[in-house]
């Protein structure tokens, strides 16, 4: 019997548990071994929870029991995760999370602990929920010289995004509705600012660069600016607004993003819509991959967190190669990437815009009052020196593809 502990009884905390309930016949021969779930760490009390003799409020409980070789961190946050997480894998007690913030943090510390350990530090959860890209970056992918990921992150946004497409609807208003159904936090910066899908990018960034990246140096923008009128201009392009987390190879050098882009209909991720989250990774033998499903839940997120359960359980006493050195990833300055760009100016600015920028691509108008277009390839840098030369614009979101 393998004994596990689960710290945090929260969304996906209790979801761990319910994985394990409920599939434990299958994931126990899985694992080879039984998986006893000992114990639940949480400062509150669950009377009546079903699991509610199984919660201590003290770590060391935990953390001084041998047999307790498997730990699910499921908390959130920084601090106390990280000094749990760290406690744990110094006593060879492997550690799996879900914890998108303390793996973008601290990964490689941690990576590098759990390997002087002879533990694991397993994070299949911490992107995409449910949607398996951990493990092949980390196993089937590795023959090959990843150049791109581009992938829709974050639920929130894009189930904010598609609804203000298909209702016609403007920012607040689908914000308050996505809050009401429990999709968006209350405080939703995470989230909308795009933070919550720069720490991801940066998490598959280093694993496919094999060095860190920092979240800091993730360039990231949310969507908050993107108005109504701009998905009538996307459907006139035949194109679609979304949030896209990605990283590069470039043969000026390397970038990590999250911003809004404008993609076309035969994109990939074209038509992923509502909560749904993808991953389009390219490598130099295989090509393009894609990996699709639920992004954040708790089943989702719960059922990653048991996967890297069971792959602890395999290897006992053995640590799964990660390649997460912490030395610091080089990453090009975002004002030196180049693409097109899609601009609404006023009415009044259209001959400084075309004067400005050569070689424009005009835009059938959807709101009275503007000039749209589509600017030619140029970097970051020279949009905004020209768009600063003609006093600003209403608004330009990115085009990819």
């Amino acid at each position: 019997m393998i004994h596990i502990a689960v710290l945090g009884y929260g969304t996906v905390g209790s979801g761990v548990v319910e994985v394990i309930e409920t599939n434990k016949e299958s994931i126990s021969k899985r694992a080879g071994a039984e998986i006893n779930v000992k114990y639940i760490l949480d400062l509150r009390e669950f009377p009546g929870d079903p699991y509610e003799n199984k919660v201590v409020h003290d770590i060391n409980i935990i953390l001084d029991d041998p047999e307790v070789s498997i730990i699910c961190e499921t908390m959130g946050g920084n601090e106390p995760a990280f000094t749990f997480s760290k406690n744990a894998l110094l006593k060879g007690k492997s550690v799996c999370t879900s914890n998108k913030e303390l793996v973008a943090n601290h990964g490689p510390e941690l990576i590098q602990t759990a390997k002087n350990n002879n533990c694991n530090y397993l994070f299949e959860a911490s992107v995409g929920g449910g949607i398996p890209i951990i493990r092949p970056l980390n196993s089937s992918l590795t023959p090959e010289k990843i150049d791109a990921i581009t992938g829709i992150l974050n639920g929130t946004t894009n189930y904010i995004l598609t609804k203000m497409d298909e209702d016609d609807a403007n920012f607040d208003d689908v914000l308050k509705e996505a809050q009401d159904k429990g999709y968006a936090e209350r405080n939703p910066e995470a989230d909308v600012e795009g933070y919550d899908a720069g720490r991801k990018i940066a998490i598959l960034s280093s694993l496919v660069k094999g060095k860190n990246v920092k979240f800091e140096n993730v360039y990231t923008e949310g969507i908050t600016k993107i108005e109504t009128v701009d998905f009538a201009y996307a459907r006139k392009l035949k194109m679609a607004v979304k949030l896209l987390a990605m990283c590069k190879d470039t043969e000026d050098g390397f970038y990590a993003m999250v911003a809004p882009f404008m993609i076309p209909k035969g994109h990939p991720l074209y038509s992923v819509s509502g909560v749904f989250n993808a991953v389009y990774v390219h490598g130099n033998m295989l090509g393009d991959s894609m990996y699709y499903g639920r992004g954040a839940g708790k089943l989702p997120t719960a059922s990653a967190v048991v996967s890297d359960v069971i792959d602890c359980a395999r290897h006992p006493g053995k640590t799964i190669t990660c390649f997460w050195d912490e030395q610091d990833m080089d990453v090009m300055d975002i004002a030196d990437t180049k693409r097109r760009f899609f601009v609404r100016v006023s009415n009044s600015d259209k001959d400084k815009a075309v004067a400005a920028f050569a070689g424009i691509e005009e835009v059938e108008s959807q709101a009275a009052g503007e000039f749209a277009f589509i600017t030619p390839v140029m970097t970051e840098r020279e949009f905004d020196e020209k768009i600063a030369s003609i006093g600003g614009c209403k608004n330009r979101i990115r085009m990819e593809g």
